[in-house]
């Protein structure tokens, strides 16, 4: 049944994980590499694998005979090379020329807006909220995200190269920061600190 204080809350909680704004900077510095994001391809590849974790996540990660845990830490590894790179300075990430479209799917669509935090939480939202509000959740966060990933261009002109170098190294060490606590958590779920 929709219920509109479960979406707002679903909408909020998604929001905050995927973390869109704070992934500017990587996307206009991905933007620079590939030369153009095609923000459709990577709304719609995002928001099909959010509704299929949602519809089947664990499911699917048992088929592999992955958990959960499993496959956070996989996603932390790779947030970690993202922000290894915007910090150092290095290319990690190696756009492949013939594949114009790639960067739409790695590392923007997985793991940058449905990345192991987003799924992971969308499968832990499932024991508290109605899988329809959930849904409508994860449709009003694609909507942000699409416009978002369309206004790169006019967020780089406003921020200037020195403001994009900034807030490049800071939310690089804020990814850093992020894929230790996701790895910690799930490669030592029991430990205290």
């Amino acid at each position: 049944m929709i219920d509109l204080k479960q979406i707002l809350s679903v909408s909020l909680i998604l929001f905050s994980v995927i973390d869109i704004l704070g992934s500017i900077p990587i996307i206009i510095n991905l933007r620079k590499k590939v030369g153009h994001i095609q923000s459709e391809k990577a709304t719609l590849a995002a928001g099909v694998l959010m509704i299929l974790f949602l519809l089947a996540g664990k499911s699917i990660l048992g088929l592999f005979g992955i958990g959960v845990e499993d496959f956070a830490i996989a996603g932390a590894l790779i947030i970690f090379a993202l922000g290894a790179e915007m910090i150092l300075g290095i290319e990690l990430f190696k756009p492949d020329p013939e594949a114009s479209s790639g960067a739409s799917i790695v590392p923007i669509a997985f793991p940058l807006i449905a990345g192991a935090g987003t799924l992971t939480t969308i499968l832990t939202l499932k024991a508290e909220f109605d899988q329809v509000n959930i849904a409508i959740g994860i449709l009003l966060n694609l909507v942000f995200v699409y416009t978002v990933l369309k206004s790169t261009t006019w967020l780089e002109r406003k921020l200037g190269k020195t403001g994009l170098d900034v807030l490049r190294r800071i939310f690089g060490i804020i990814l850093l920061s992020i894929a230790v606590k996701i790895f910690k958590s799930n490669a030592f779920p029991m430990d205290i600190v």
